[in-house]
């Protein structure tokens, strides 16, 4: 059954999605519709045509806002005429520039905003970052394969920067890192490719590709001894930080997003808000963990940090890394240790604890099937220690 877009009973009955549903007015003029869950959706319009040197298309795209039926005016009427005079504009001469790359990036943030305003500042961030004017400028219909290629060696062959101030200092970056950066490209194009921008994803299904094996497993695991002496060594500002790591699984920047609001010490319930993996958790504690968050909730507003610093503000990476060093080092621990080798150490003492990886998997945030890579050597020594003792 086809979509229809042209009733108001029609368009309560489609699916909520980002992406249009479109109908065609004529030859190069699409007519869209995007349906929300409550209530009515917006309305956009799209256009193409031969580009007249070089061969190709122009692709157009206007975002047409909500149009509410009332007054007898049909919502679809209103919605094809101002689309159609749009269109006019454009064959008469009045043309906005085409989709550019910058301008996709532009609308998957908007996207990304109507729904998660903490993902849409990074992935703008991001974009601000790594997109250049090179490839910014392209427009979508000449968009290449070589392209992205050069716009991803460039990328590439720049050192990524840590820290701030006196300690920025510059690395090569890894191929984990560049993988990373790679994502909100190949989002913001794969939107486009959704919405009928782009005919396929053929400029960048190999440019964007990820690296093979990029994510290492980590080597560095802290004993319980080790991470003992690493809160004994460490100040006291950074302490219930890096003690609150060493009790739960969590990424460095999800324990550090916490507030007081996200913690129930009566049901002894952490609510994990929306980290890397995306889809909020909630995990029930121990009563020594639950202890420890009461203590360090004591006194304060809903909104402010579980864990902060002394001047009860979020932790960020910038501001750990140096209390973290100077602790390992006086911990005499290897150099390379980091907030993050604490949550390493954690989920393996989980693994080889026996919890089952589903579990270890819910309350880390994070996918069976990445457990699995970085952990399961450690369960494939246990089935051995088991299978040793069928013997008779």
């Amino acid at each position: 059954m086809v979509d229809r877009i042209d009733s108001m009973t029609a368009r309560a009955r489609l699916k909520p999605r980002n992406a249009p549903y479109w109908h065609r007015l004529r030859v190069g003029v699409h007519l869209g519709y995007r349906a929300v869950a409550a209530g009515e959706g917006t309305w956009c319009a799209k256009f193409s045509r031969p580009r007249a040197a070089g061969g190709g298309e122009e692709r157009f795209q206007k975002t047409l806002g909500e149009i509410v039926e009332r007054d007898g005016a049909r919502a679809f009427t209103v919605a094809s005429e101002q689309a159609q005079a749009w269109v006019a504009e454009i064959e008469r001469g009045v043309v906005p520039h085409a989709l550019t790359v910058r301008d996709v990036c532009d609308q998957h943030v908007k996207a990304i905003r109507r729904t998660d305003t903490k993902k849409a500042a990074r992935t703008e961030a991001d974009f601000r970052r790594l997109i250049d004017d090179t490839l910014g400028r392209i427009e979508l219909g000449k968009l290449k394969r070589g392209d992205l290629e050069g716009w991803r060696d460039r990328m590439a062959a720049a050192p990524a920067r840590l820290g701030r101030g006196k300690r920025t200092k510059t690395t090569p970056r890894a191929p984990a890192t560049i993988n990373r950066d790679l994502v909100p490209l190949r989002a913001a194009l794969n939107r486009a490719l959704d919405n009928d921008l782009l005919s396929s994803d053929q400029a960048w299904r190999v440019a964007l590709r990820p690296i093979k094996n990029a994510d290492r497993r980590r080597d560095i695991y802290l004993d319980r001894d080790e991470r003992k002496r690493l809160l004994e060594k460490a100040g006291d500002e950074i302490r219930p930080f890096l003690r609150a790591l060493t009790l739960l699984p969590l990424r460095p920047g999800a324990l550090a997003a916490l507030t007081v609001a996200d913690f129930d010490g009566r049901r002894k319930m952490l609510r994990v808000g929306r980290d890397k993996a995306g889809a909020e958790r909630r995990i029930t504690l121990p009563d020594a963990t639950a202890a420890f968050l009461v203590e360090q909730a004591k006194g304060k507003l809903p909104g402010a940090p579980l864990i902060g610093t002394a001047g009860r503000a979020h932790w960020t990476k910038d501001r750990w890394k140096g209390p973290i060093r100077e602790a390992v080092t006086a911990a005499k621990l290897p150099a390379a240790t980091t907030a993050y080798t604490l949550r390493h150490s954690v989920i393996t003492d989980l693994v080889t604890g026996g919890l089952p990886v589903l579990t270890v998997a819910q309350i880390s945030g994070t996918s069976v099937a990445m457990i699995e890579r970085h952990y399961g050597h450690l369960q494939q020594e246990q089935a051995a220690a088991a299978l040793a003792g069928l013997a008779l």
